[in-house]
């Protein structure tokens, strides 16, 4: 590890090191790649934190980012961390109840906010944050006539950074070099899928062991080019677009908008890749979509070479060589289907791609190693760091990796996966009794469900509690099933239900919109709605199609009896999903507990109408009548 032991003194060190000569970070603003060199990154930093100082920030204060992963994001992250303050991570599309929620709960003084929409939902609880002394927001449009006293623009605040260092000469190092790794650097709030949020705290040296083990296994350094648009909120791009960028020097590059990220990645030609499951699987139904929509030349090269590119995939993975007939069938397929596929998707220079944060079907790595891009998965949480990792020449699609350096994972007598990291969380805030229940003589319990195979690989199954057992006494997993329907092209999301009083398992499907509709349109069937869409027969045919495969790869015990297509798809803002969209499990089970006894009662057909939340707050109502689908 360097000997910096804070992101703030690697910062410096970086600054130091390359200066102006070397971009640190580019932006695509208005069609236009933006270039921040190490200095601008430094500069923007400095006089940023100094405000801060100037506003009456001091060591311990909380300052919470509520907005997009953007170059601004990272500035203010640390220039609150070089002043000794503590960023807290919200995720953009909160709404205003959340938000007030997370900075009232971790105490924040200050809001950095990206835009209007942001500042808007903070003028509308701003009454009920007393501690709140200052927001500070990039993005100026729209905001050029708001006189609301507690408002301040980044432009204003980096000149008052500016003259506040010409009465404070050398404080800004002063502030640095009094930090150490034991500080306090962050505050991330758990998913919430079990209960209320918590908040837990990661120190310096925790986040720069997790950058520094991710860097020795996949050689990250300063060539590498890296796109970010994973929320800052989540551990992940905290580690891998923070902490690992700043270790290791490699360019970070920020996308215009979620939509044109695969345009930008191309532009750019990213070697260094970070999705989460629900992006890799959204690629996943694209390119299945875009296949079937594709001339029938094009569909045949496709399926004649995707098995040899599975095949290729399968002996590396194995550690076996190719013979020269395979060799020359992979040259083949890689010139007419696999180069072609990689660059539309703008995977074409991607050294290593990650995938974390929730299960992802084996099929979907699978997949994409095929066709030559290097998807790894990694295992961690906001509490536990960074746990395990593919390495090179070791990739089990069914497998989260072994353990990476620092860190150790053993299983309890129930099956239960306990971790040590050196990366690992330091308490929770405000709830010490939580973290206290979560620690077992200093291993994390970390509530899932797995086993250690022969090679140390680690597989993670399913949540402990998530687990259930039908009338038989046979257990499955929800989530085993769940991540594997989702591989399909047209299922975006779907909650396995089952339990003691029930002899076979149900699911509730969420049919991607997209590419059911261009379906539809292909075979000439008329709909209105995304609810009348799911309930056309066709559609309902198309699914069971769909499920069937599914339950050719399953368990007997586990196979899917009967589905509904819902009429609406779960929303983060009815509380359906987390913000980083794992499904809410309990939640979901009690909204939705009459569609579940539909599926185990006699009837073909239910009535329902549901309460929707729109996003500016109004409710309406949505009723229509489902079909009970058995297979």
């Amino acid at each position: 590890m360097a000997k910096e032991d804070t992101l703030p003194k690697l910062l410096i060190r970086n600054y130091q090191r390359y200066g102006k000569k070397a971009v640190a970070m580019r932006e695509k603003d208005r069609g236009i790649w933006k270039r921040y060199t190490w200095e601008d990154y430094y500069k923007s930093v400095k006089y940023l934190s100094l405000c801060l100082v100037s506003l009456g920030l001091e060591r311990g204060d909380k300052v919470a980012i509520l907005g997009e992963t953007k170059p601004q994001a990272y500035w203010a992250e640390l220039a609150i961390l070089s002043a000794g303050g503590v960023a807290v991570g919200i995720f953009a599309d909160c709404t205003p109840p959340e938000v007030r929620f997370y900075v009232s709960h971790s105490d924040s003084r200050f809001i950095i906010a990206h835009d209007q929409e942001q500042v808007d939902k903070i003028l509308q609880i701003k009454d009920e944050l007393p501690l709140l002394k200052k927001v500070i927001y990039w993005d100026e449009k729209g905001l050029w006539f708001y006189d609301a006293p507690i408002l301040m623009s980044l432009s204003d605040a980096l000149e008052m950074g500016k003259e506040y260092e010409r009465s404070h000469p050398g404080l800004f190092e002063e502030n640095i070099n009094r930090g150490n790794g034991d500080d306090i650097a962050l505050i991330l709030y758990t998913s919430g899928t079990t209960g209320i949020p918590k908040g837990a705290m990661l120190n310096h040296r925790g986040l720069i062991r997790a950058g520094d083990a991710i860097r020795e296994v996949d050689s990250l350094d300063d060539k590498d080019v890296y796109l970010s648009f994973i929320p800052m909120a989540w551990v992940g791009e905290q580690i891998i677009g923070v902490a690992c960028s700043i270790y290791s020097g490699m360019v970070v590059n920020f996308p215009e908008k979620a939509e044109t990220v695969q345009e930008n990645i191309r532009e750019i030609g990213a070697s260094i890749l970070f999705y989460g499951p629900r992006q890799w699987e959204s690629v996943n139904r694209m390119v299945q979509a875009k296949i079937r929509d594709a001339s029938w030349i094009k569909r045949f090269f496709y399926n004649l070479f995707l098995p040899v590119g599975q095949k290729i995939a399968n002996m590396h993975l194995a550690k076996q060589k190719p013979n020269l007939l395979w060799k020359t069938l992979h040259f083949l397929g890689y010139w007419t289907v696999f180069r072609p596929l990689r660059d539309k998707l703008g995977l074409s220079k991607v050294r290593v791609a990650y995938t974390a944060g929730s299960a992802i079907s084996p099929d979907i790595i699978r997949l994409f190693q095929a066709i030559g891009v290097n998807a790894k998965q990694l295992y961690g949480s906001s509490e536990m760091g960074l746990v395990t990792a593919h390495r090179e020449g070791d990739i089990k699609p069914e497998s989260c990796g072994p353990p990476l350096p620092g860190a150790e994972v053993k299983l309890s007598g129930e099956g239960e996966i306990l971790v040590k990291n050196e990366g690992m969380y330091v308490d929770y805030y405000n709830a010490h009794e939580a973290y206290l229940e979560k620690m077992d003589d200093g291993w994390y319990v970390t509530g899932d469900f797995g086993h250690i195979d022969e090679d140390g690989h680690l597989i993670v199954i399913d949540r402990m509690e998530d687990l259930r057992e039908l009338s038989n006494g046979r257990k499955f997993s929800p989530q085993y099933t769940e991540v594997r329907l989702r591989f399909s092209p047209f299922i975006k999301d779907a909650i396995v239900v089952g339990g003691k009083d029930n002899d076979y398992v149900g699911v509730l499907v969420n049919i991607d919109m997209d590419n059911v509709g261009r379906w539809a349109e292909s075979e000439r069937i008329s709909y209105t709605t995304f609810a009348d869409l799911s309930q056309k027969k066709e559609v309902i045919g198309l699914v069971a199609e769909e499920v069937k495969k599914v339950n050719k790869t399953i368990p007997e015990w586990t196979r899917i009896r009967k589905f509904i297509n819902l009429h609406k798809e779960f929303d983060p803002d009815e509380a359906e999903l987390t913000r980083s969209r794992k499904l809410r499990r309990t939640f979901l089970e009690e909204r939705y507990g009459d569609l579940v006894e539909a599926l185990y009662g006699g009837k073909n057909e239910y009535e329902v109408e549901t309460t929707v939340t729109y996003q500016d707050g109004r409710k309406g109502s949505l009723r229509c009548t489902l079909k009970v689908t058995s297979l």
